[in-house]
């Protein structure tokens, strides 16, 4: 049974949090020396702003230490308790502390919560320079932060915390511990390795990780001792960093459909594996192979359609975990076969001269002739049934209107067996 009393004290990410820029772990391209934001933090001259990153990768703290760094009060907002009435509060409040020579800094945790209103509530305190606006947010500021504030906001990207980045915070939780609790902790390099890939590049988790290791850690003789079983109950398995609706959706499905197009099977069973295991709907990332295999594969080799949407299927009548083999194979199959866009070339070309000309009549020659009147009309008349014919093509029979008779949508590669539809055609004109 330990006897370690750590757990009754504050969370141990709170108190190792850094108060100055020398304990900041990473960001370095950020606040590294003669980085943009370190130098707008030396010459105390910040702009309002947007952190965006990930969890855990110092954007709150990175937030409080430049209110340190340039005597600013720091006022830190919640999306779910503030409304436009307190929000208004505080920005009247920050305009007298301005007149008193001293700056405000609203910190806003994840901004993206923040409705419309209260976004807008804001704008005319950062235009008129009353409040130092920083606003932090895991998702895309640009769909997720209004224009025009965003606009008057600098954004930062915040990347994960290497290996490295995280192995050092480790190691300062440790000797931290050992310094207040007097104690000599047994822990191996291989022991804080793990729990550095675990983190996956988030602070927060390391640390957090570690305090539960030091809670449930034997303790006798003044040595704290941490087991490889201890370790791995520790490390049990993290959440994929994935919204299913947020930006990192598109970046892995565009990495999957990206890694098709370019050939790379490796890439393209990696990006599918990501998804799989952050919990993607596999009908999704199905459909997504069916258009795939028509938009970047064509009539180089049509079975890609045909394998897509088997794919799909499978997905019905297994499930996961069971397709995910099924989406593997199809994903395989669309990355080493023959490329072709022609297809979706010329569905565009199509397109965009189908709504110049929406009402620009079918040729008489080919339109339908059920009734009498139509046939008194022309209806139908010289149409030529190219199954009677010997090349099985009537050449003389103009089947576009008039205004587009020489157009050409279909443009045929030589990949794959599209060049022998290529020679058909290219028959068929002379």
């Amino acid at each position: 049974m330990s006897d370690n009393k750590w757990g009754i004290y504050a969370p141990l990410a709170a108190k190792l949090r850094p108060k100055n820029l020398a304990d900041f772990v990473g960001q370095r391209h950020l606040v590294g020396e003669g980085a943009l934001l370190r130098r707008l933090i030396d010459a105390d001259n910040i702009p309002s702003m947007v952190f965006w990153g990930p969890p855990g990768v110092g954007k709150t703290t990175l937030a409080r230490i430049i209110a340190g760094m340039t005597q600013a009060e720091f006022i830190n907002f919640s999306a779910t308790s503030s409304g436009i009435k307190e929000v208004r509060a505080v920005m009247d409040a920050a305009q007298t502390t301005q007149q008193w020579g001293k700056k405000t800094i609203v910190f806003v945790d994840e901004i993206h919560r923040f409705n419309k209103s209260q976004q807008d509530a804001f704008l005319p305190y950062v235009e008129n320079g009353s409040v130092i606006l920083i606003g932090a947010t895991t998702e895309n500021p640009s769909f997720e932060v209004n224009s025009a504030l965003l606009s008057r906001c600098k954004v930062f990207l915040l990347y994960g915390l290497t290996s490295d980045d995280i192995s050092e915070l480790i190691s300062r939780a440790v000797a931290h511990f050992c310094a207040d609790a007097g104690l000599v902790a047994d822990i191996s390099d291989k022991h804080l390795e793990v729990l550095a890939e675990f983190a996956n590049g988030d602070a927060r988790m390391a640390l957090n990780t570690i305090e539960m290791v030091f809670n449930s850690a034997q303790i006798a003789d003044g040595r704290l001792t941490i087991t490889d079983e201890l370790i791995q109950q520790a490390v049990t398995k993290r959440l994929a960093l994935y919204d299913k609706k947020g930006e990192e959706h598109y970046n892995l499905i565009s990495a999957l459909h990206k890694s098709m197009r370019n050939s790379d099977a490796d890439a393209a069973v990696y990006w599918l594996a990501r998804m799989l295991d952050g919990g993607e709907d596999p009908l999704y990332i199905a459909r997504r192979l069916i258009r795939f295999a028509s938009e970047d594969i064509g009539l180089a080799d049509s079975n890609a359609l045909l394998l897509a949407v088997a794919a799909y299927q499978s997905c019905h009548f297994n499930g996961m975990p069971e397709c995910g083999v099924n989406l593997a194979h199809a994903a395989i199959y669309l990355a080493a076969a023959p490329k072709s866009n022609s297809v979706y070339k010329a569905l565009g070309a199509a397109t965009a001269d189908a709504q110049k000309t929406p009402t620009t009549p079918v040729p008489l020659v080919i339109r339908n002739a059920p009734t009498k009147l139509m046939q008194q009309l022309d209806y139908g008349k010289g149409y030529q049934y190219a199954h009677d014919l010997a090349e099985k093509v009537a050449k003389d029979m103009q089947c576009l209107p008039d205004e587009l008779a020489d157009k050409k949508y279909y443009h045929p590669t030589n990949e794959g067996r599209e060049g022998k539809y290529a020679a058909q055609l290219k028959a068929k004109d002379q």
